[in-house]
């Protein structure tokens, strides 16, 4: 089980085509610190039916789109 497996299934629940979190929102969902390793395990989103798109360094955000 990932780390963030909550997280997939929280952005699986929303329903939504594409939404955005925040990185305080996503440590609240997860229960840890958003950290590099992200961009390790964002690929397993896509078992869940969505994608992440844009993360914002600056905006400290990140997109989600659901796969079609």
């Amino acid at each position: 089980m990932s780390k963030y497996n909550v997280l997939w299934e929280y952005v699986q629940k929303t329903g939504n085509e594409s939404f955005q979190l925040t990185f305080e929102e996503i440590q609240n969902i997860v229960g840890i610190p958003i950290d590099h390793s992200f961009l390790k395990y964002k690929r397993e989103l896509e078992g869940y039916g969505y994608q992440v798109g844009k993360i914002s360094m600056k905006e400290q955000t990140v997109r989600f789109h659901k796969v079609h």
